[in-house]
């Protein structure tokens, strides 16, 4: 009879614990599934089980995820590594962010490329990304 309450509490528990620990600070890296092109909406950015859709249409620079995010930056980094920050801002739902860039004016041709970086938020979990994208279209 109190085998069943035990259980009960130890899955209570584990959960609270488990929810505790997804809220902690940790920055997790992600890496390009394949080849980047942003502005042929070809770049995925992955870390396990998440992935990210960086992509540009009419100078509008977007950011896809399979999970809600709670806030999401991009930078352009020109040649001397110095980077222009823009802040996201959601369209409808937290899975989609957007905001005007400059990025379809430096590689708007086939073979230009540029270095990006991108940092999105999800419950305490900062997820990075340095990469590169080039056009082949």
């Amino acid at each position: 009879m109190v085998a069943p309450i035990l259980a009960v509490l130890g899955y209570i528990g584990a959960d609270y614990y488990k929810e505790n620990k997804a809220s902690d600070d940790k920055i997790i890296q992600l890496v390009p599934y394949g080849h980047c092109d942003v502005i042929n909406e070809r770049c995925i950015l992955k870390a396990g089980e998440f992935e990210v859709n960086v992509f540009d249409k009419k100078g509008m620079t977007t950011v896809n995820s399979t999970f809600p995010l709670d806030s999401a930056t991009l930078f352009l980094v020109d040649k001397n590594n110095n980077p222009t920050q823009y802040q996201l801002g959601m369209i409808e739902s937290p899975y989609y962010w957007h905001t005007k860039t400059n990025l379809r004016s430096l590689v708007g041709e086939k073979g230009q490329s540029h270095k990006m970086r991108l940092i999105v938020n999800i419950k305490g979990g900062r997820y990075i990304s340095e990469f590169y994208t080039q056009t082949t279209k």
